[in-house]
């Protein structure tokens, strides 16, 4: 009967490597997992979460701002303008148009929106007084 081996064997060197690389495998799996675990995490918030964490941000920006000079309140006011012209430096005419245009229609709807509020008024007058003449 021959003698056994001491030590490891071919055999053996190949289960260990095959261990070491399921190891390596599933350590690669659970990232993944707990990756796409955590991304479903963020798509599943509800609404009210949002809304939450919205509010939360909405203050500090608030508190933020309560905090600001005014010198740093007209830093920040004067570089949104200057990024609002570089805006529309950059546009086309096109563009232009369509901007001007929109502001044009929204005059337009707040002058009918205007009427529509005084018509509403003397029909409610009219009848007021109506009624009180009856």
């Amino acid at each position: 009967m021959p003698k056994r081996k001491r030590g490891v064997t071919w055999d053996d060197a190949r289960r260990q490597q095959a261990i070491r690389n399921l190891k390596g495998e599933l350590l690669k799996l659970t990232k993944k997992e707990t990756a796409y675990f955590q991304l479903w995490q963020k798509v599943a918030r509800t609404e009210e979460q949002i809304n939450s964490l919205l509010t939360v941000m909405a203050q500090r920006g608030q508190k933020r701002r309560a905090e600001e000079t005014e010198e740093q309140r007209n830093s920040r006011l004067a570089v949104m303008a200057q990024r609002g012209q570089e805006r529309r430096a950059e546009g086309t005419d096109e563009q232009r148009n369509s901007r001007l245009s929109a502001m044009v229609q929204h005059a337009r709807e707040r002058r009918l929106n205007v009427i529509e509020g005084q018509n509403q008024h003397q029909i409610q007058t009219f009848y007021a007084a109506r009624t009180v003449l009856n």
